[in-house]
């Protein structure tokens, strides 16, 4: 309730402009409805973690500065309910609700990411996530997180803008061990050869922060680079993510692309110091967009779209995967010249 805060089960009809919601009484809705929250104007935030205890809630904000709190039964029932809601709030606006559609599954990381940063604030004391302890496989642990808490998490604090991109942040976070599986159903997810499918978006699947997030590890044996192949102007930047020579993983990387010399280095975004932790000549080179229909011949796990590869004259491949067709174009435009 919006003036008696308490809780109250109510059937909910969503219109075009309006949220109404009726009593139930005997199993069956009440033929007039008991309230409605008019869309206009309207604010939503989902998820909300206002409530500790209640993580499956959506809170809109009417243009009047009234609060209403709405409790789902699941978070796919509590996801959907909002993109709905949302797009009822911009459907004055066809492109908006186009755009909060492709977003819902789309790739499209923050700029100037750093996993250090998202650590830090995961381990602040009021507004980091919370670490209970959690039952699993009849063991107790201490300090831990569920993965649809840290999916929830990341979302509400402005890291991604939907669960699909969540996911993608906490396998980073997991795969540059800042964070570790707990118990059996976490754990058993990390066998699985594709990197998305290794981080569980799920209420009884536990992590932890890992030893390695917790003190300075010492650095593997950093690569030698020419002082010359850093000195080229540069002309284009940004993150993509790149398939590992050696683990067939996926990691986000930072690009910076050279001319004069003509050299494609890339960054870890998760390390402090600017040295690149790879790179390669493109004399000599062929680059080339994959198709998105099925995954192409020398690519591992379930990456798919907005795929292009670059061949070394030392016949080495790369694969690259790009946030959209466009930048895809715009990278491999940019480089086919220096090559």
């Amino acid at each position: 309730g919006h003036i008696v805060r308490n809780w109250k089960v109510r059937w909910f009809v969503l219109l075009q402009d309006k949220l109404l919601y009726y009593k139930i009484e005997g199993g069956k809705k009440e033929p007039s409805p008991k309230g409605r929250i008019l869309l206009d104007g309207c604010t939503i935030t989902c998820p909300c973690l206002e409530y500790e205890n209640r993580p499956l809630l959506i809170k809109l904000k009417t243009k009047t500065n009234t609060d209403y709190f709405l409790e789902c039964c699941s978070r796919e029932e509590r996801d959907s309910w909002a993109l709905d809601i949302t797009g009822a709030i911009h459907a004055g606006h066809p492109v908006q609700v186009q755009e909060l559609h492709r977003m819902k599954n789309s790739f499209r990381l923050l700029e100037n990411i750093s996993l250090h940063h998202i650590v830090e604030r995961m381990c602040e004391g009021n507004t980091g996530i919370k670490l209970t302890r959690n039952l699993g496989q009849g063991n107790r642990y201490k300090e831990t997180f569920t993965g649809s808490a840290l999916v929830d998490w990341l979302i509400s604090n402005s890291f991604a803008v939907s669960r699909f991109e969540a996911i993608t942040l906490a396998s980073m976070l997991m795969e540059e061990n800042f964070l570790e599986p707990v118990g059996a159903r976490s754990t058993e997810a990390t066998r699985y050869s594709d990197p998305s499918e290794q981080f569980l978006d799920d209420s009884t699947a536990l992590y932890m922060f890992a030893e390695s997030s917790k003190k300075n590890i010492s650095p593997k044996e950093e690569l030698q680079f020419n002082i010359s192949e850093l000195s080229g102007t540069i002309l284009k930047q940004g993150f993509l993510v790149k398939q590992g020579h050696k683990r067939k993983n996926w990691k986000v990387r930072r690009f910076v692309l050279r001319a004069d010399p003509a050299f494609l280095h890339y960054y870890d975004p998760t390390k402090e110091e600017n040295r690149p932790v790879g790179g390669f000549s493109l004399r000599g080179c062929l680059v080339s967009a994959l198709e998105d229909n099925g995954v192409p011949t020398g690519v591992k796990g379930n990456v798919q779209g907005n795929l292009f590869k670059i061949i070394t004259k030392n016949d080495i491949h790369y694969y690259i995967q790009a946030s959209s067709k466009a930048e895809r174009t715009q990278w491999i435009e940019a480089i086919k010249p220096l090559t």
